[in-house]
């Protein structure tokens, strides 16, 4: 077998590598004498099948098998000698693939770009500034009331008071289309909040300003999209009676509202309270952290890149960002979208964070563990109520859907090990200025 190299140019390599004829044949037989002690036959014990007669009938069938074989053994030998890491599959065709015959030399063209050395990163020149909210009294005050506001009762406004936005109406209600009633378009004694947007669109505005004892008539027309085909599009009329008009009060911030919520009284909850507030500004935090971290890291490494590479990230991102501009559109048919200039600089910064992070990573050993792995399932599966037992079953089955949640796993992971060697001052600042941190990070 030879390998002979063909192109070595920056990042590119490409090699021709020859089977010859008589290896292939000892390849086959290799395989045939592997599998004679299993094989029956008519008119012979089995395992006592002669070579010959085995390679007559299976010797064809084995030679795709042999080939690929000696091919994958060659390029496995090569990337063990070369110390190459291929960036992506490598490019492997069959030189006269139409016109090979048996009894010849297989010669095959393989392709790749090979993955930079990447310079070492020294963290302890990294400086980092790591902001720090503490949960105050006044910001657990506020999230107090939005539970009050949440956990709210409706009371009976005083006789004759209309409805306004807000209010809760208790209804008996009746659905017709053309005149004639649909199923599931009546109802008794409904509880519906005005301004819920819960009805058909029109629906609750129409019932503002009404007071018990009203017969009002609704008209809307059923969205394009509507789930009951039979409805979708056509216009109804619903017949309302109005029963009660009832305003929202807010429930008394007490021990009985923090029972509500699982508390054993009001300081409880409002310890509970503080934690998960502080836990969300330390994620917060973190966010710009690591956006700090990258930065740094984006302007301290250079290296060449891998073209292909940034080509498939540019791409992706062009097709992504052009959903996000055009979100009507659910399928794939819109045809080429060419990635602009814009779009390739910051495929070049994501290539180039997440070649330095895997290798980092990959000195340091840090890994991705079972247990670890399995939270991330979880908290996916919670995507899918009722079908938690077949969303684990298809990621067990799918290689590319584990990758995608290990990945941020291990980057996370990464960047942890790379903070912990840099220099990390810690800065006191309001929840104010947080919030202005995160949404800068949104408009860079």
């Amino acid at each position: 077998m030879q390998v002979t190299e063909t192109l070595n140019e920056g990042l590119k390599r490409a090699y021709t590598i020859t089977v010859t004829a008589a290896e292939l044949d000892a390849k086959v037989q290799e395989k045939l004498v592997e599998a004679q002690p299993e094989i029956e036959m008519k008119g012979f014990r089995k395992g006592k099948v002669p070579l010959a007669i085995l390679k007559k009938q299976f010797g064809q069938r084995l030679l795709g098998d042999a080939m690929q074989d000696a091919i994958d053994g060659a390029m496995k030998d090569h990337f063990d000698k070369t110390g190459d890491r291929p960036a992506l599959q490598p490019e492997v065709k069959m030189v006269d693939g139409e016109t090979w015959s048996e009894g010849k030399d297989v010669v095959v063209e393989m392709s790749y770009e090979a993955l930079p050395p990447i310079p070492d990163v020294d963290a302890g020149k990294i400086k980092l500034e790591k902001l720090v909210v503490k949960a105050s009294d006044a910001d657990v005050e506020e999230a107090l009331k939005n539970l009050a506001s949440n956990a709210q009762n409706f009371e009976d406004r005083k006789k004759g008071a209309k409805a306004k936005d807000g209010d809760q109406v208790v209804i008996d209600f009746k659905g017709s289309v053309d005149g004639e009633l649909f199923d599931g378009g009546s109802a008794e004694d409904y509880a519906l909040v005005l301004g819920s947007k819960s009805f058909i669109p029109g629906f609750e505005d129409q019932l503002v300003g009404a007071k018990v004892g009203d017969e009002v008539s609704v008209n809307v027309t059923f969205p394009e999209e509507y789930g009951a085909k039979h409805l979708a599009g056509k216009a109804a009329v619903f017949a309302c009676t109005i029963k009660a008009v009832k305003e929202a009060k807010p429930a008394e911030i007490d021990d009985e509202l923090a029972k509500k919520y699982g508390a054993e009284d009001l300081a409880a909850l409002k310890g509970q309270i503080a934690e998960r507030l502080e836990a969300e500004y330390k994620g917060a935090s973190r966010a710009v952290l690591k956006r700090a971290l990258l930065d740094q890291l984006d302007g301290l490494v250079k290296f060449d890149l891998p073209a292909r590479l940034v080509e498939a990230e540019a791409a992706q991102i062009a097709h992504q960002l052009w959903h996000e501009e055009h979100p009507e559109e659910h399928g794939h048919n819109h045809g080429s979208i060419e990635p602009t200039d814009e779009h390739k600089t910051l495929a070049e910064r994501r290539v180039r964070l997440g070649l330095l992070l895997a290798e980092v990573g990959r000195k340091a050993e840090v890994t991705v563990t079972d247990a670890e792995m399995t939270q991330a399932v979880l908290a996916q599966a919670r995507n899918y109520p009722g079908q938690e037992r077949a969303y684990f079953e298809f990621v067990q089955k799918n290689q590319q859907v584990q990758q995608q949640l290990r990945a941020p796993i291990f980057e996370d992971k990464v960047v942890d090990h790379i903070v912990a060697g840099a220099k990390v001052i810690e800065k006191d600042v309001s929840k104010d200025d947080l919030q202005k941190a995160i949404e800068a990070l949104d408009e860079m």
